[in-house]
């Protein structure tokens, strides 16, 4: 089965890096990719410390784990 969206090849890339420069200008650029970056590494550390609190929270939901409280019937 043929996807029906492939990536760009390589003249695709040229037009579509001419059309990025149009919209933008060329004095934006550097600062959007500079933006874009500082955007993934705050995504990236929020990723890792959802993941320590997730790992730290198991492991003391394991070692220091309450018996479940039984509710009176009434």
């Amino acid at each position: 089965m043929v996807p029906l969206l492939e990536l760009p090849q390589g003249g695709e890339w040229i037009v579509i890096l001419v059309i990025v420069v149009l919209l933008f200008g060329a004095k934006k650029l550097p600062e959007l990719s500079r933006n874009a970056a500082r955007a993934l590494v705050e995504f990236e550390r929020a990723t890792s410390e959802a993941r320590s609190d997730g790992a730290r929270e198991a492991a003391a939901g394991q070692s220091g784990a309450a018996p479940p409280v039984r509710r009176a019937d009434r």
